[in-house]
C-alpha cells in the first residue's frame, strides 16, 4: 500500500500544479484512485504491476454493488488519468486502462436515488396514518443499512443491538451478519414502537418480528414493495422504485462519500463480488467507522 500512497502523492501534485486542476477535481481524481488501491491492497497488487484484467474486476465490483453508469465512469476517467500520468513518468511501459471503455449507453444498470430523492419519497409519507411511522421506519431501514427485502420482512427485535450500534442480519443461505445502524434508524424505530407497534394484536408466533401489518402479522415482501411504488407515485418521482433501489443507493452513496469498498461489500452481505478473493476479514469496528462516517444520514 506505500507504493500506492506514494505514487498518488506524485499524482496529486502533478494535477495541482502540471495541470493547474480545481482542488475539488483533484480531490475526485484522488478519491477514485484510493477506491482502485483499496481493491487492490488484499490482493498485493502494487500500482505499476496491475493488469488490464484487475482493472476489469475492480469495475465488476463496482457494478455487483450497485454504481450507476456516469459514477463508473467518472471512476474510469479517474483511472485512465493516473495511468496516463505513470506513462508519462515513464513508470509504465504499456497502460493497463487503454482498453478499458466506459459504460455503454442503455446498459442495463441498477436504478438509484439522489439524497434529495429519498427525501422527497419518505416526507410523502402521511404520519397522520396508523402505518405512517412503520413505513417511515421502513424506508430509513432500508437506505440506512441496506437490506435486503427479504431480510428486512424477517427483521426481529432480537436482532436490534442499538447500544452497541449494530443489527443483525439474517442474509442468504442463513448467513448472518452485523450491519451498523444509524442514529436516524433507531430513532424512527422508538417512534414506530409507541405510536403503532404497541398498539396492535399480534399473531401469535410474530411477537419478535418488527415490522407488521394491520392485522398484526409479519409484512410480506409484496406489501414493501407495493408501500414503496405507492408512495413513488404520490411524490411524483419519476422512477421505477424498489426496495432494492434503497440498496443500490446505500451502496452508491457510501462509496461516493469515500467509504472503503471492502466494508461496504461486507455491510451489503455479498458472498463473492467477482471470481477473485480480493476482501480480508474485516473487524466491526471498521464496519460501524465506515458507516458513520460516510452515509448521509449521519449527518443529520
Amino acid at each position: 500500500m506505500n507504493s500506492w500512497k506514494r505514487y498518488i502523492k506524485e499524482f496529486v501534485s502533478y494535477l495541482k500544479i502540471e495541470r493547474g486542476l480545481a482542488k475539488n477535481s483533484i480531490i475526485a481524481y484522488q478519491r477514485d484512485v484510493l477506491k482502485l488501491a483499496e481493491y487492490s491492497e488484499g490482493k498485493n497488487i502494487d500500482p505499476t504491476d496491475i493488469q488490464y484484467k484487475d482493472l476489469k474486476n475492480f469495475i465488476a465490483v463496482l457494478y455487483d454493488l450497485g454504481l450507476g453508469a456516469r459514477s463508473q465512469a467518472r471512476i474510469i476517467s479517474g483511472i485512465k488519468q493516473f495511468y496516463g500520468y505513470l506513462l508519462l513518468e515513464n513508470e509504465l511501459k504499456n497502460d493497463p486502462s487503454e482498453l478499458l471503455e466506459l459504460p455503454k449507453i442503455g446498459r442495463k444498470l441498477p436504478e438509484v436515488m439522489s439524497i434529495e430523492e429519498i427525501d422527497i419519497l419518505i416526507d410523502a409519507i402521511d404520519l397522520s396514518t396508523n402505518e405512517g411511522h412503520r413505513n417511515k421506519a421502513i424506508l430509513e431501514t432500508l437506505y440506512s443499512c441496506g437490506l435486503r427485502v427479504t431480510e428486512l420482512v424477517n427483521l426481529r427485535f432480537s436482532d436490534l443491538y442499538f447500544e452497541e450500534g449494530f443489527i443483525r442480519v439474517i442474509g442468504k443461505g442463513n448467513k448472518e451478519r452485523l450491519v451498523p445502524v444509524s442514529k436516524t434508524v433507531e430513532k424512527e424505530m422508538k417512534i414506530y414502537q409507541d405510536n403503532y407497534r404497541v398498539h396492535k394484536k399480534i399473531k401469535p408466533g410474530d411477537e419478535n418480528t418488527v415490522f407488521l401489518n394491520r392485522r398484526g402479522a409479519k409484512l410480506t415482501r409484496v406489501m414493501i414493495f407495493t408501500i414503496i411504488k405507492n408512495l413513488a407515485e404520490l411524490s411524483g418521482l419519476n422512477k421505477s422504485v424498489s426496495p432494492h433501489t434503497f440498496r443500490h443507493s446505500f451502496a452508491t452513496h457510501m462509496i461516493e462519500g469515500g467509504a472503503n469498498l471492502r466494508a461496504v461489500q461486507e455491510m451489503l452481505g455479498h458472498e463473492s463480488i467477482t471470481t477473485t478473493e480480493i476482501y480480508t476479514h474485516l473487524d466491526q469496528s471498521f464496519l460501524r467507522d465506515a458507516i458513520m462516517t460516510h452515509h448521509p444520514r449521519n449527518a443529520l
